[in-house]
């Protein structure tokens, strides 16, 4: 861990990678998990093993990310190198769960959202909606 902010009563399973990024009260992190920097991860946020999240995203209150979640912050939309790349930034609302093996590419998810395992979330969710599938989307 290098230049991580840490709130009360965080567990860390090692081994874990964690810099840059801040981790506020009550939080679990699991183990082979790496949080890079410029990312806020709210009070009381649970993240299984084997997730990756990447710069830029912010995960709210409460909100449980299942093992083998991968944020993204880029989809290479705009440039064609390296040189011109761009970060793009995820907010993760309140008391979502997003299911083992989701990808998550730069969108905002709204609060008490359920994302399912497997899912590929290419667009903004509402708040109190469940999405599913590649690409995921609202089930009705």
């Amino acid at each position: 861990m290098k230049d991580v902010k840490l709130g009360k009563n965080v567990t860390i399973i090692d081994p874990a990678n964690l810099y840059g990024c801040t981790v506020e009260d009550d939080c679990f992190i699991g183990p082979f998990v790496e949080i890079q920097s410029d990312t806020t991860i709210k009070k009381g946020v649970r993240i299984s093993s084997h997730s990756f999240v990447c710069s830029g995203v912010t995960i709210d209150e409460n909100t449980f990310i299942a093992h083998g979640v991968m944020f993204i912050n880029d989809v290479f939309s705009d440039s064609d190198c390296l040189k011109n790349w761009k970060m793009k930034r995820t907010n993760v609302g309140k008391n979502v769960r997003i299911g083992s093996n989701a990808t998550i590419l730069p969108v905002n998810i709204g609060d008490n959202v359920i994302i399912g395992a497997g899912s590929v979330v290419t667009k903004d969710v509402p708040a109190n909606v469940t999405v599913c599938g590649n690409p995921a989307k609202i089930m009705e």
